[in-house]
């Protein structure tokens, strides 16, 4: 792993890359490239590589890597280095303490979105409280189909992070419909789901905001969820490398205002949701007052509200239709 400018002392047996070693090499190496938490990318590589978890990277500190290892992970660090995300080279991420597979066709699942899944939880809880039977919750936009999985997931008992095999507690039976524009998106979302025990709970489907909804299906949803594209287009050139070159536009650019995506999804929302159903989605902290705007203009919705994330930025519309 070594480069022209790095030199080791002649007491290092420069020949043996630990774990360890790699870690604090590549830590550095990405730390001067200017990567975003390069410590954890650093991790994320060679646990990848050679197969262990980050606890096992550490209790294992001393391992040594083979040259097919030093091999792969090379080539991998050359490509974390321009800025592809660290989770596209290792295939996966971690969402609501679950790991999903995720891909370039795709948007990489944030800390931030699992806002939407625990707001979404409590309305389809207390649909069912109602009476719903059975609760129906529609996803615009799914992505990885971690929103729906773990909405899925929460509602047959299972903790954050829990795994599908441990026995539901209070399980709500719930149907979900989850579209995306993206065939591969779809796919990937399939593949998630039946990981993590969901899947019969999930129908996916193709196409863009409410196209792939049917008209006997109005107004029988209890709860809408959705992190569409939000971006403002003065915004772009402002993010991240990783981001802005790697991971999907169309997950992410919402037009001049960021509302291209937005307006219709609200505008529309009353005609799919049940009367007292609730609308959840996640905006850009800039656009407060335009989704605001855009909530009050459907007269369909009441309760709108708009709800910081814990990093205190506006993130999360929620309203509910009358």
């Amino acid at each position: 792993m070594s480069t022209s400018s790095e030199h080791e002392s002649a007491n290092t047996q420069v020949d043996v890359w630990t774990s360890r070693r790699l870690i604090r090499w590549i830590d550095s190496h990405l730390t001067a490239k200017g990567i975003d938490a390069p410590r954890v990318c650093a991790e994320m590589l060679v646990g990848h590589v050679v197969g262990a978890e980050r606890m096992q990277l550490y209790m294992e500190a001393d391992r040594p890597a083979s040259a097919a290892e030093l091999e792969r992970l090379r080539a991998l660090v050359v490509r974390a280095a321009r800025h592809e995300p660290v989770q596209y080279l290792v295939g996966e991420a971690w969402f609501w303490s679950k790991r999903f597979a995720v891909g370039p066709a795709t948007l990489i699942p944030r800390p931030a979105t699992e806002h939407l899944v625990e707001e979404a939880v409590v309305a389809a809880r207390a649909a069912a409280a109602n009476g719903a039977r059975p609760v129906r919750l529609l996803e615009i936009g799914t992505g990885t189909g971690c929103i729906s999985t773990c909405v899925a997931a929460g509602l047959r008992g299972q903790r954050r992070g829990t795994e599908p095999t441990d026995p539901p507690v209070l399980p709500i039976d719930i149907q979900i419909v989850a579209t995306d524009l993206v065939p591969a998106a779809l796919d990937l979302a399939r593949t998630n789901a039946t990981a993590h025990g969901a899947s019969d709970a999930i129908e996916f489907r193709a196409g863009s905001i409410y196209e792939p909804l049917t008209a006997p299906e109005q107004g029988t949803f209890h709860v809408l969820v959705s992190n569409p594209p939000y971006v403002r287009d003065d915004e772009w050139q402002e993010m991240n490398a990783n981001v802005r070159d790697h991971e999907p536009r169309t997950a992410l650019a919402g037009g001049a205002a960021g509302m291209d995506v937005l307006a219709p999804l609200i505008a529309g929302a009353h005609t799919w949701l049940v009367p007292g159903g609730r609308l959840v989605v996640e905006i850009g902290h800039r656009q407060h007052d335009d989704v605001r705007a855009a909530a009050a203009a459907n007269a369909h919705l009441d309760g709108v509200d708009i709800k910081k994330d814990f990093e205190g930025f506006w993130r999360m519309l929620v309203a509910t239709r009358k």
